[in-house]
């Protein structure tokens, strides 16, 4: 090792412009040579990583470089010691969770946005990205035929978000302002927010963030009868029982399409319901809004127009790039109130016109990424009829998918599909040393969720089965718990996916259950 001035030098001689055009072209030719080739070969890998914890820390160094390293070494870096880490969430064989779809005009979208690498807080900081928003949220909002009172061109508006929790803490903390101006700030505490056992965490999280008391936080529990969707009569059962004592309602969480089985809350009853008591109604159509751009569809819409804010995950089956949460709100207002702040060095005349929308009040951060370029091109590059398109095919896989469960008596469909997922396990009269063990010789099987030692052993089934699955790196799929009874998820939505993966990845889950089932 030389002497650290010496190192300076070695290092200025190589260093360069960080942001020269030319070799922003050539470097950047290398990185999208590098995607095309890995997007090619991506079915060569295991979907889930079979790394194990701490793996990167050994193969990488201790401290970063003194020195420049050129861009082919560090790619190099990528394909030794990064994709092994790697989940492939946009593999043909992805059936997890609910889909991170992406697309080629959502990658140019996201380069473009990262390249101009504006921050529009508000208006003047960068006119474009703020109108370009709107615009984008209009269009989308119309696919969907929102009603006129969620869009610019009505009274309301539409802003572009991280996640679903950023747009339930947004909504939440202004219903909560609201509810405060009439009763007292003194009385947050009184407040209480109303979801179901089907709601995603994420309202959970946003409540506590809210600074609503735990004690006030109501998980509405769901029966088969309803499909698991939560019912108007138990939420006013509820409120009853919370307003005798004393407590405040103040938010609602409806859900098109739930975490564990995609099933739909009825948005107009539970919407009657919450105007009666003044509540202010969140509709989270996280995964399964972006399916009502297809008419087939659009019915389980029917009634958002008593809520108050409604959100979707463009980036979930919307072939748009991880983030893009697509906030839409009747009364801006609300929002501005409780999240904006203008300090001195923010001023300027085109917000105190009035006739501007600055974003930075609309969200819990300043800073803003410009996300709507994404979207627009995602929208412009496909068209409303291809994207109906795409969505549909993947419903068809799906349908696939659940008839080949269907053909196969050694499994059960344990819930409705009502989009691209399908939810099913091992039945229990393939389970042979315990079937046999049934008086009756039938039991609503999918109704048992009373934890008895025959529940277990079905849910053991099921579970070892899905860790075998996932363990061969064939195929990923994660896992769902609805009324004590555990199953496989199989989501379809990569875009990369086909036909024939749907095929294969029935073949894996009929070679690993052959495996797990003859030890029954």
């Amino acid at each position: 090792m030389g002497s650290l001035n010496s190192q300076e030098n070695i290092s200025s001689n190589l260093f360069t412009n960080p942001l020269d055009p030319e070799e922003f072209r050539r470097q950047g030719h290398l990185v999208i040579d590098f995607i095309a080739d890995y997007y090619k070969s991506i079915e060569k890998y295991p979907v889930l990583s079979q790394v194990q914890p701490g793996y990167l820390k050994k193969r990488l160094p201790d401290s970063a470089p003194y020195n420049p390293e050129p861009l082919e070494t560090i790619l190099q870096d990528v394909q030794d010691h990064i994709v092994p880490g790697i989940t492939h969430w946009q593999s043909p064989n992805y059936f997890a969770y609910f889909p991170s779809s992406s697309s080629v005009a959502g990658f140019l979208g996201e380069m473009l946005s990262s390249g101009f690498n504006v921050v529009g807080f508000n208006w003047m900081s960068s006119p474009a990205a703020t109108e370009l928003e709107s615009i984008v949220m209009d269009w989308f909002g119309n696919m969907l035929e929102l009603p006129k009172s969620f869009l610019f061109s009505g009274n309301g508006g539409g802003v572009i978000q991280g996640t679903t929790c950023e747009a339930l803490v947004c909504a939440m903390v202004a219903a909560r302002d609201q509810k405060l101006r009439k009763i007292g700030r003194e009385n947050i505490g009184k407040l209480v927010v109303y979801g179901s056992d089907q709601t995603h965490s994420a309202l959970q999280k946003a409540s506590q963030i809210v600074g609503i008391h735990p004690e006030n936080f109501r998980t509405i529990e769901t029966t088969r009868s309803t499909s698991f969707a939560l019912s108007p009569e138990s939420l006013k059962v509820t409120i009853h029982s919370d307003i005798e004592a004393g407590l405040v309602p103040l938010f609602l969480c409806a859900t098109m399409g739930t975490t564990a089985i995609a099933t739909v809350d009825p948005l107009g009853p539970l919407c009657s319901v919450a105007v009666d008591y003044g509540m202010w109604v969140h509709v989270d159509a996280a995964y399964a809004g972006s399916a009502c751009i297809c008419p087939e569809f659009r019915h389980f819409l029917d009634g958002v127009e008593g809520a108050d804010s409604f959100s979707l995950n463009a980036h979930k089956w919307f072939f748009t790039t991880l983030d893009c949460c697509c906030l839409w709100v009747k009364n801006p207002n609300a929002l501005v109130s409780s999240l904006s702040t203008y300090p001195e060095f923010l001023r300027n005349k085109a917000t105190e016109s009035k006739q501007v929308v600055d974003y930075k009040d609309w969200q819990i951060a300043l800073s803003r990424r410009f996300r709507s370029m994404k979207l627009w091109l995602v929208l412009r590059s496909y068209g409303v009829a291809n994207l109906r398109n795409f969505l549909r095919s993947h419903v068809k896989m799906a349908k696939i998918f659940e008839g080949l469960v269907g053909m196969d008596k050694r499994f059960e469909i344990v819930a409705p599909r009502n989009f691209s997922l399908v939810c099913f396990r091992v039945s229990p009269a393939a389970i042979n040393n315990k079937a046999s063990s049934d008086q009756n010789g039938k039991r609503d099987y999918c109704c048992d969720a009373n934890g008895d030692e025959y529940s277990v052993v079905i849910n053991d089934v099921n579970r070892k089965l899905l860790e075998s699955i996932n363990g061969s790196g064939h195929v990923y799929m994660t896992h769902g718990v609805v009324g004590g009874l555990y199953m496989l998820r199989f989501a379809v939505g990569a875009t990369l996916t086909e036909e024939h993966h749907i095929a294969l990845a029935w073949k894996v889950v009929q070679e690993h259950a052959d495996q797990i089932l003859i030890k029954y």
